[in-house]
C-alpha cells in the first residue's frame, strides 16, 4: 500500500465520513460514463481514446472539484463547521463548485477573490454571479494580499470579520481532496496503460498516481507553464510513474489561441464532448499531437479523465468576444 505521511490520520477520517457519505443523495450522485471515441476525423484512424466522464457527476459540482470537496465537506460536517472559506480567481472552477455545494447542502460559503477592482464586476462576470446567486459572501481582496493568503495575518483578519469557519485552499487540493480524487479509476481502468489528465495545483493527479497500477503510466498536461506540480504530487505519493508536460499550456494559465479553439469546437462537434479551454481542451489538444507523434506504444489503451470546468466557458467567451476571436460553441 502507498502511504503518505497523514495515513493514520486519512484513515480516522475515512472511516468517520463513510457513515455521512453513503447517505449522503449529494456524494451519491453517479451520472458518469465511460465514452470511447473514434479520432478518426483528426487523422489518427486505428487509434481510439476512452473518455472518464467525471464532469456528469453532478449539474454543478462536477469532476475534480466533486472529488475534492467530497471528504472535505464530510470532515467539516463531522466537526461541527457550518461555514466554508475558500479562495479564487475571477473564473475559478473551485468558487463556483464550493458555491454551488453550500447551497445544496446548508453550508454558509465565504469566496476570497483575487483582485479588489471585481467588486464592481460581479454582474459581467458569470462565475461570480453564479457563486453570488447560490448564496456565496464574495469578499475582494488586493492582490498583493493574496498572494499572503496562506499567513496567519491575514487569516487572522479574516477570522476577526467572518468568525470560525473550515478552510478550503485554492483550487481544493489537500489530503482529503487526493483521497476524493483517488477514487476517479474505481471501475474504469483496470485496462487502461496511459491515464491522462490535465494539471493545475497537482492534487488531482496525485490522487491518480496513488490510485494507479505501478505499471500504469500517468500523464499530466499541465494548465501552466512549467513542471513544478511534480514536487506537489511528491507530498502524496512515492510512486514515480508518472510524467507532466507544459508543452500544450499555450503559453500559459487561462491564455488560449484560434488553434484551440478550433479544435475544441471540432473535437465537440465529432465526439458530442465538450471540452473547457484551461485544462482539459489542451490536455485532449496534446493527447492528439502526441498520438500523431507516436508517442504511445502501438495497441495501448489510453484513459484520459475529463475534469469539468465547463462553468468557465462563458467567462472565456466574453474575453475572446473582445479580442474579435471565435468563440467556443
Amino acid at each position: 500500500m502507498d502511504y503518505c505521511p497523514c495515513e493514520a490520520f486519512l484513515a480516522f477520517i475515512w472511516y468517520k465520513s463513510y457513515y455521512l457519505c453513503r447517505n449522503e443523495p449529494f456524494f451519491n450522485f453517479r451520472n458518469r460514463s465511460l465514452v470511447n471515441i473514434s479520432l478518426s476525423s483528426f487523422g489518427l484512424n486505428p487509434f481510439s481514446l476512452h473518455v472518464v466522464r467525471d464532469d456528469m457527476l453532478h449539474p454543478f459540482v462536477s469532476g475534480n472539484k466533486f472529488r475534492k470537496l467530497k471528504y472535505n465537506i464530510q470532515f467539516a460536517k463531522a466537526n461541527g463547521y457550518e461555514t466554508l472559506l475558500t479562495f479564487g480567481g475571477a473564473f475559478s472552477n473551485h468558487i463556483a463548485a464550493v458555491a454551488a455545494a453550500g447551497k445544496e447542502l446548508n453550508f454558509k460559503t465565504i469566496g476570497v477573490i483575487r483582485g479588489e477592482e471585481l467588486l464592481y464586476k460581479i454582474a459581467q462576470n458569470p462565475t461570480l454571479s453564479f457563486a453570488k446567486d447560490c448564496g456565496m459572501e464574495l469578499h475582494f481582496i488586493s492582490r498583493e494580499d493574496y498572494k499572503r493568503k496562506e499567513e496567519e495575518q491575514l487569516l487572522t483578519k479574516l477570522k476577526n470579520k467572518f468568525g470560525d469557519f473550515y478552510i478550503l485552499p485554492e483550487g481544493g487540493t489537500n489530503v482529503l481532496a487526493v483521497q476524493g480524487c483517488e477514487e476517479i479509476l474505481e471501475n474504469v481502468s483496470e485496462n487502461a496503460d496511459y491515464i491522462c489528465v490535465p494539471v493545475g495545483t497537482g492534487g488531482t493527479m496525485a490522487g491518480l498516481v496513488k490510485a494507479s497500477r505501478k505499471d500504469q503510466q500517468v500523464i499530466g498536461f499541465s494548465a501552466l507553464k512549467g513542471t513544478f506540480q511534480s514536487e506537489e504530487i511528491g507530498k502524496y505519493t512515492s510512486k514515480t510513474n508518472f510524467s507532466i508536460t507544459d508543452a500544450y499550456c499555450f503559453g500559459g494559465y487561462g491564455k488560449i489561441d484560434a488553434d484551440l479553439i478550433r479544435f475544441i469546437n471540432k473535437f465537440k462537434r465529432e465526439t458530442n464532448i465538450p471540452l473547457d479551454p484551461i485544462y482539459t481542451g489542451k490536455m485532449m489538444f496534446g493527447i492528439v499531437d502526441l498520438l500523431k507523434k507516436g508517442h504511445f506504444k502501438e495497441n495501448s489503451r489510453i484513459f484520459a479523465i475529463h475534469t469539468g470546468g465547463l462553468q468557465g466557458i462563458a467567462g472565456m467567451n466574453q474575453k475572446l468576444k473582445k479580442k474579435n476571436l471565435p468563440i467556443i460553441e
